[in-house]
Parts: structure tokens; sequence; C-alpha cells
């Protein structure tokens, strides 16, 4: 999945220059529109300071947005989305009709963006995470300022200079002023009824606590700052001041959210579903069309899902017999075959290193064969880390995150590796096609270096757009031949693909009809074979993220769909490297628009 949906295209040095040299060469209503949505973006970098800096966008007169690491308050609860909210004025007084090509769809997609955030405003209780989803709950295994800013802090916060240790030091005030802020969102939310289930207050718990634990100087907060200040020679008492802050405002911004969820955890109730208590229906069929761009109902999701796990099934029977796994159920046989000790990495340092270094070597050696069918190899870097251990037991199973702007900061593959057993080697080819080549990481380091998009355009994301890439990925992985001298992981493949079908089936269950998570965790089980452990994770995944476990296989059902229509209305003149041109050099859209910029490929096409 993607952490960040920030994908933009344009170098952060030349951002000045190349707006004004858009505006120069566009109609009288674009230069309108675009003036607009840089205001807005500006608005997005003031809102969410620690993207800021990942995109390389702190400096200059943007400078006071490194010492920052946004509002957690109840004013800032909508986050990134706020911008665009008070936009919607100023953009429905665009005249659409006179917009055309790109500026149109550019249009469309910052205004349909801009109305389902304003959705959000509906509901008191929600707010704007990391990820820049809508969520319920303030604090839980995936949401809250501990889960996101120590990492960034550690891989966003450029350290080059004394400026950027002050603000560094800054930041961590800042830190323990939006753990208090977020303490005080959680009691409003309480007071409403609005609490996280008790399985979630206790991962978000033990996160909280493993992080609490770390002190002084030798922790992850201070010692990061101390250690590469003493490599740019800026002097050895960085880390000491720093620690005084962990273990000060920091230490004690973590103690309150401790205790609040310790006592919260008393009463909390076990139920999963987001529709409980004072939480209507009606917010988790916003998340459901805010995830998938679709007006998709939670009863037609859920039928879609229980079509295509059956398909999928279907499909995986004949190729583990093909394994020798011919007794019981295909979820059975993909669980025994994931146990085969042949088939799993030592859970260990030295299995996790392995581990990483064949991740490594797959997404090489499918990027070799990415030249069949794009006409454009990016040039950015790319790598693979594990995800942080503090973190790792509340984290999705796989994640990326774009590189900066001006390309110094990688793009990354995220993979987590608390227990080495929740990987078998089969299982992994896919993964790497998804998270990186010719997945996420490509597709974002694509939009690094290629098209003059304005900035709030690239900055926007979707989930159904990029999950149903990274899904899309998965599946030329398989058509470029990756699996055809290994069998074991067109398996893995499939599987990926049952899981992210199945999604669709609990998250629907879970949220409009009642599944509590035992019978979730029994039906991931009983029809996709993913560890237990794993299994647990992904349920509790969709608790606090509402909707977005739909957005990947419907996401990449409509591109496959797209690319069916445009081949049948081509025939010999279809040329799937303008096919994936058309796809991804527009940046991430809402699916209906898309349908319409793959036709008007299509229409101009079969002119050519």
């Amino acid at each position: 999945m993607l952490n960040r949906r920030h994908l933009l295209a344009a170098s952060a040095a030349a951002i000045g220059l190349g707006v004004n040299q858009q505006v120069a060469a566009q109609s009288p209503t674009a230069v309108q529109a675009r003036l607009l949505y840089d205001q807005i973006f500006e608005g997005m970098l003031a809102a969410d300071p620690l993207n800021a800096s990942g995109l390389g966008l702190d400096t200059g007169r943007r400078a006071v947005l490194k010492t920052k690491v946004g509002d957690r308050s109840e004013a800032g609860r909508l986050g990134a989305f706020r911008p665009l909210i008070d936009a919607r004025s100023q953009l429905k007084a665009i005249n659409r009709q006179s917009l055309s090509g790109r500026d149109l769809t550019q249009y469309d997609t910052v205004v349909w963006f801009a109305d389902h955030c304003a959705e959000a405003e509906k509901f008191p209780f929600v707010g704007v995470d990391s990820y820049d989803y809508p969520v319920p709950y303030v604090l839980t295994q995936l949401s809250g300022a501990y889960q996101e800013v120590p990492d960034a802090l550690a891989t966003k916060h450029g350290i080059e200079t004394r400026e950027d240790c002050e603000a560094y030091l800054a930041r961590l005030n800042d830190f323990a002023k939006a753990l208090g802020d977020e303490v005080a969102r959680a009691k409003d939310n309480a007071a409403r009824g609005v609490v996280p289930p008790d399985f979630i207050i206790d991962k978000a718990v033990a996160q909280l606590k493993a992080l609490a634990a770390e002190t002084g100087e030798t922790s992850g907060l201070a010692s990061s700052l101390g250690r590469r200040a003493q490599q740019k020679g800026l002097g050895s008492d960085w880390g000491a001041k720093a620690a005084a802050i962990v273990d000060g405002p920091v230490a004690s911004g973590l103690a309150a959210q401790i205790a609040l969820l310790t006592a919260q955890r008393r009463t909390a109730g076990h139920e999963a579903s987001v529709t409980r208590g004072p939480i209507p229906a009606g917010f988790y069929e916003y998340a459901l069309r805010f995830h998938t761009t679709t007006k998709l109902t939670p009863d037609e999701a859920h039928k879609i899902g229980l079509t295509q796990v059956a398909d999928l099934t279907a499909r995986l029977d004949p190729l583990l017999k093909a394994q020798g796994y011919t007794q019981g159920s295909v979820a059975q046989r993909l669980d025994a075959f994931a146990k085969d000790p042949a088939q799993l990495y030592p859970n260990t340092e030295a299995g996790r290193a392995e581990l990483l270094a064949e991740l490594n070597r797959q997404m090489a050696a499918v990027k070799a064969e990415c030249p069949r069918v794009f006409n454009t190899i990016p040039r950015a870097g790319m790598e693979i880390r594990r995800v942080p251990p503090a973190i790792e037991l509340g984290a999705p199973r796989g994640y990326a995150e774009s590189g900066s702007l001006d390309g110094v900061r990688p793009g990354v593959f995220y993979i987590n590796l608390r227990d080495t057993n929740d990987w078998a080697k089969w299982a992994l080819p896919t993964l790497t096609y998804h998270e990186a080549v010719p997945g996420h990481l490509f597709q974002g380091a694509l939009l690094l270096e290629a098209g003059d998009a304005p900035l709030l355009f690239k900055n926007l994301g979707f989930t159904a757009y990029g999950e149903g890439w990274g899904l899309y990925g998965e599946q030329l992985g398989d058509e470029l031949g990756m699996y055809d001298a290994y069998p074991a992981g067109r398996i893995g493949w499939l599987q990926s693909f049952l899981y992210r079908a199945a999604r669709i089936v609990l998250d629907t269950g879970i949220h409009s009809k009642g599944w509590s998570r035992e019978r979730a965790i029994a039906y991931m089980s009983e029809n996709v074979g993913l560890p237990q452990g794993a299994g647990e994770n992904e349920i509790d995944r969709y608790v606090v993220w509402p909707g977005q476990a739909c957005g990947y296989k419907i996401g990449h059902t409509e591109i496959d769909r797209l690319r069916t229509k445009a081949k049948q209305a081509l025939g010999a003149r279809f040329d799937i490297k303008g096919f994936h041109d058309a796809v991804l050099l527009g940046g991430s859209l809402p699916l209906d628009v898309l349908e319409r910029v793959v036709d008007e490929w299509t229409v101009a096409q079969g002119r050519a």
C-alpha cells in the first residue's frame, strides 16, 4: 500500500519558474484554476508540515514548517482536507465549460476531492490521519502522532545546519503538544461515545509503551539528531538537548495518552463495526465512496467481493494440486504450503537480511523487463527497508513511500518483518511487484520525473487508483513472465488477489453487516489462508480504516476493465505502452475521471 499518496512531478528548485511558465501558456480559465490550485497546495503544506519535509519543501519562505509536526487539536482535525474544503466556492466559480483535455481532468479531480473532503466535516468525531484518510478514532495502532512523527523525524527531517538542529528540537516540542492535543480530542470523542474497540486499544497501548520506553540520548528520537549532527560536524550536544525534551514534555505526553487509553480500555466494547453507538451508517457509506471513488453501496460491494473470492479460489485449486497439495480446502492448502519450512526464512536478523536481499534481487529483475511495456523507466532511486520495529506490531504488512521532489530521498518499500513466518517465499515476488516495481515506487518515480501538472494535483491521491495500480502491477509481473520459471510464485500472486477480494467481503461485513472480529478472522482463515498473526493484523486494520480495504480490488478491476475495453476498440492498434502512459502520467484520478481519460486516449489512437 501507499503510505503517502503525494506523488509530485517537478523539481523543488524549479517550482516557481515552472508554475509561471505553465500559466503563461494556458487559457485564462486554466490560469485562474492553476493559481487557485497553487494556493490550496500551500495550505495543504502548512496543514501537514511533515509532508512538506518529505517533499523537500520546508526551506526558504516555508522554513517555518520545519519546526512543526502539524495541528492535532480540534481546530486541525481535518488536516490537509481543510484548504480544499475552504476553496470549494472558488473552485465552483471557475467556468468548467471553458476547460478541456488535461485542464478539465485536473479540475474535475480536484473538485471531486474537495467535495468528498467536505463530507468529512459532517461527522464531528472524524479526523484525518497521516495517510490522509478520514478516520473515526484519534488514537489507534495506525493513527496518532506517536505513530507518524518518530519515523518522519528520522527519515524526512534533513540535518545539514545548526538551524536544522534547532528546528528538530522545535519539532520535538511540537510533537509533545500534538500528543496533548490528541488526548483532548480523544476525550471529546469519548464524551460523544466514540471509543476504539478494546483490541485496538490494546495494540495502541503496546506501541505507545514501546516508544515511551525509549529514553535519554539512546532513544530513537534523540539519537537520530545527535548522530546526524555529529556526522555533519555541528557539535556533540544536540543529542542531550533532544533527550531533555524526550524525557520531559514528550514523555509526559506519551504517559497521558497511555493513561487515557488504559482508562478507556476498562469500559471499551469489543464490537468491531464502526457503525455502532453514535456513529451513523452514513459514515461508512461515505468512507466507502471516498476510498473506491464509486457510488457502490455496501451490499453491492459485498457481492462483488464474494464473486471474486469464488473465482480466484477456483483458479488456485489446480495450481496447488500441481505443487502436490491435493487435500483440504484451497485455504487449508495455502496455509500448509505457507508453513512448509523450505518456504520460510529464519525468524532471525540474518533471516531478515536474507529476505531483504532477495526482494532487492526481485525488484532488479522485474525492472529489467519493464521496457517491454513502458515507454519510460524512472531514474529515481528505490529502496526496500524493514518497517521500524517500534511500530511493526500495528503496521501494515507492506507499504511504500514516494521519494522527495529533488530526488535526494529515494522511494522506499517498507516490509513488516516482525515475524518472517508471515512471509512464505512464494508470496514475496508479487509483493515486490505491488509495492516497488512496476507498482507504487515505479508509479511514484515516474511522476517525480515527468509531467507538468500543478503540484496540488500531484499531491492528491485516491485509494482505488493507487492501490488498483499496485494490483495491476502484480498482474504485469505475471504478464512479463516473472513466474514462468517459478510457478509457485503465481500461487502467491493469485492468493494476493484472493485476499484483496476477501477484503471487500470483510470490510463490508464488519462495517455494514455487523460481523465480529472473530467472525472476520475466521473468514480470512477459511478463505485466504493467511498466517494467523497476519490475518489478525489485517482485520484490525479494516476496523480502524473503514472502506479503505475495498479500494484495492475494485480499483484493479476497473483498470483491467478499461484496458480490455480499449483493446477491444482498437484491435491491432492497441499499444500497451501508450495505455500505460494514459493511465499513469496524468496522476491519481477518481475512477470515473480515469475512464474518460482512457476513452479519450482510445479515440485518439483510433484516429492516429
